[in-house]
């Protein structure tokens, strides 16, 4: 077995692109959505594919746990750090939400 190669670190943060990944690889599908005057790419997440992480949804500030379908969205120019991960209904109401979530006060805070 020969050993691991590591990849070069570039300029950029990750080196990689969001669109470096294979369309299918989360069992979902992809599609291109304008909000706030930018072009987003969107991609929808299978349940079987969201496997072994946990994220924090922007839209709500709460996480979604692993196995659960949800949306990972990122600017259309833009790299792979700017990928968020939202619940579905969350980046379908994303117009109707306020500037800034609001919490209550036994909230934890991350």
């Amino acid at each position: 077995m020969s050993p691991r190669r590591n990849r070069p670190k570039g300029s950029e943060s990750s080196g990689r692109s969001a669109e470096d990944d294979r369309p299918g690889r989360y069992g979902g599908w992809e599609s291109t959505e304008s909000w706030r005057g930018e072009e987003w790419n969107v991609r929808h997440v299978a349940g079987a594919g969201a496997q072994g992480k946990t994220y924090r949804c922007p839209g709500c500030d709460q996480l979604i746990p692993s196995g659960v379908p949800h949306v990972v969205a990122w600017p259309e120019h833009s790299g792979v750090d700017d990928r968020r991960h939202w619940h579905k209904a969350c980046w379908n109401a994303k117009d109707r939400r306020t500037t800034r979530v609001q919490r209550s006060r036994n909230a934890p805070k991350f």
